[in-house]
């Protein structure tokens, strides 16, 4: 546990807290709740003593079929034939029971880079070894370094699209190569589609479950979180190979027994209401993502963005040699914004910084960027700090 990163968001959230009035661009949340049939469902059920009692470990059977039906409908993944779902206490409960449940202690797991660091925190807290692999420039998936870094100890290959910390959004051709590599080589592909509602422009999410010949060794990762706004209710589900089910059964009494009850029920509920929910919201978040990006691109040379088409984060690159997380917590000091270093996300080679919009409303956005836009002028042009990259 020693050797395992200690989560940012926390340390960040603790400098906040010493400075008044910092705008938040860091953690990874949207600005809206659950529709109001999930709340009156949550309402309705405090009157069940069943509520309040454990219930079956994979979910409540009302729900299963409710993600079955989406699964189907939505992401072209059928779980009638040789795959399982379970409701989990949020898409990171999903993603440690999937790595419990494929290796043993020294496996490896292939993570391409930037990653989500909750990946990779699990990776190690399970006693197995992440390997890094770059992606390109736009931070697209190289399908040749993933290819060259599996070993006979890899166990599985994770992609996150639309991906965090990025926004970038995978191509159907790359999830495709990712998945023949996995049927070639005996891998699991652990496929996080948290932010599968949050694409832009004419990008389009693809299920990677979905795929041709992908049932027998895709895990696919979802969650409420996100497009219902149900963060603090913690519920999400993955989709699971059957041969798996024993071992993610155990994994799950373990560590929960099952999730909450009365979230299961709202999501429920929520799953009535369907993307809908999300739509228009995800509609004013693109027009808050063309703000932020042009904003930030006015940085330039300074610092520079890749394309964001998905969720609602992008990875500005700074060009500096000063240090990520001294200049993060100068930025909140003496500007009153915060972002995440990209260190945690595995970006140790520069200075880069997650810029997340998605958890306040649009004007808000708009001064938290414009000081961070002014703050990195100051910091990287004044002359008594100035470094050339």
């Amino acid at each position: 546990m020693d050797a395992v990163q200690t989560p940012i968001i926390p340390v960040i959230g603790e400098i906040i807290r010493r400075t008044p009035g910092t705008i938040s661009l860091g953690q990874g949340m949207v600005h809206y709740g659950p529709p109001l049939a999930a709340l009156d469902a949550a309402r309705a059920a405090m009157d069940d003593p069943a509520t309040h009692q454990y219930q079956a470990d994979a979910g409540l059977p009302a729900l299963i079929d409710r993600i079955g039906a989406k699964l189907g409908r939505e992401n072209g993944i059928d779980v009638a034939h040789g795959r399982r779902v379970m409701v989990t206490a949020g898409s990171n409960m999903a993603f440690m029971h999937a790595v419990l449940a494929v290796t043993e202690p020294g496996d490896e797991i292939v993570l391409p880079v930037p990653f989500y660091f909750n990946h990779e925190m699990a990776i190690e807290m399970a006693g197995c070894r992440v390997v890094r692999v770059p992606t390109d420039e736009a931070y697209q998936l190289r399908l040749d370094a993933i290819r060259a870094a599996v070993t006979d100890r890899t166990r599985a290959i994770v992609t996150v699209s639309p991906n965090n910390p990025t926004g970038a959004v995978f191509s159907e051709s790359s999830l495709r190569e990712v998945n023949a590599l996995c049927g070639e080589r005996g891998l699991y592909h652990l496929a996080d589609e948290v932010y599968e509602y949050f694409t832009y422009g004419t990008a389009r999410h693809v299920s990677a479950g979905s795929l041709a010949g992908a049932a027998p060794h895709t895990i696919s990762l979802y969650s409420l979180s996100k497009a219902y706004g149900f963060a603090g209710w913690r519920i999400g589900y993955v989709v699971y190979p059957e041969h798996l089910e024993e071992a993610m059964l155990k994994s799950q009494d373990t560590i929960v027994v099952c999730a909450p009850i009365v979230s299961q029920i709202a999501a429920c509920a929520a799953l009535d209401v369907g993307r809908a929910h999300c739509e228009p919201y995800v509609r004013d978040l693109a027009e808050v993502r063309r703000l932020v990006v042009d904003q930030l691109s006015a940085l330039a040379p300074l610092a520079d963005v890749p394309a964001a088409d998905g969720a609602f984060y992008c990875l500005l690159r700074v060009h500096t040699r000063l240090d990520p997380m001294a200049l993060c917590e100068r930025l909140i000091r003496e500007h009153r914004v915060a972002v995440i270093p990209g260190a945690a996300f595995g970006m140790t080679d520069g200075c880069y910084f997650r810029v997340a919009y998605g958890a306040l409303q649009s004007e808000t956005v708009a001064e938290g960027v414009g000081r961070l836009v002014n703050g990195l002028r100051v910091e990287l042009g004044d002359g008594r700090i100035r470094q050339d990259a």
